[in-house]
């Protein structure tokens, strides 16, 4: 199956359990862009990825990608939780 490319992203709402999980893995990185990590917030940084679609998306974050480990550090994060984190990141702020 073929991943469809994101091309619209809707402002982002995740719960405060999903942003409390940011905060304690990927915003470790994500906030001030360390080892290339796209900046939260920063919609130009993330669009080339973004077009990979969410499912390749969703595949790196599970199994890593480049400088990202595996899981991104949040080992209890289901598929769902990956993409509600992605378009939160990835939303303007």
């Amino acid at each position: 199956m073929e991943s469809q490319p994101v091309t619209e992203v809707d402002t982002a709402h995740i719960s405060p359990e999903l942003l409390e999980t940011y905060q304690q893995t990927c915003g470790s990185c994500h906030e001030k862009g360390l080892v290339g990590a796209p900046k939260t917030g920063d919609v130009e940084a993330w669009k080339p990825r973004l077009a990979k679609g969410m499912d390749t998306m969703v595949k790196h974050a599970r199994d890593g990608f480049n400088a990202m480990p595996p899981a991104g550090l949040c080992y209890h994060c289901s598929d769902e939780d990956y993409a509600a984190l992605i378009t939160y990141m990835s939303t303007a702020r």
